[in-house]
């Protein structure tokens, strides 16, 4: 076929080793195939080149239809499907570590100087909210 892309080796390992690094394994994975969509006309329409992976135990689907190639498809299915396993541990991960981060900001001791002004404006404060009180002229 003249318009395949071929995908060298050098690609299908770094593929390999991203699927890898996501903990993605082929039983995991449930591919099937189907008709694209777009532009390519008569093309397009009769064959079934767009790929498109389940991962069964995150329920995570992505559709691939890159190249008129199946098995270029395939391929880079794969990797969209690693790179997206990836980005959502790696935001998991994130969300726990802000969480984190906020509550030993939280529990963290004021300085002197923080505890001084905060108390100053809590006088200030108060002192405003006093003034604010009825005056009585009956007396």
């Amino acid at each position: 076929m003249a318009d395949a892309i071929a995908i060298s080796a050098e690609t299908l390992e770094k593929i390999r080793a991203k699927m890898e690094l996501a903990g993605l394994v082929e039983e995991d994975i449930e591919e099937s195939f189907v008709r694209g969509a777009g532009s390519g006309g008569q093309k397009i329409n009769k064959t079934s080149s767009c790929v498109r992976l389940l991962h069964k135990p995150t329920g995570e689907m992505v559709k691939c239809q890159e190249t008129r190639s199946r098995e270029a498809n395939r391929w880079l299915a794969r990797r969209a499907l690693a790179e997206r396993l990836l980005e959502r541990a790696q935001s998991a991960e994130s969300e726990r570590i802000q969480a984190a981060e906020k509550i030993r900001r939280q529990k963290r001791r004021r300085s002197r100087r923080q505890r001084a002004k905060m108390l100053a404006d809590k006088r200030h404060h108060s002192e405003k909210k006093n003034a604010r009180a009825k005056v009585n002229l009956d007396e």
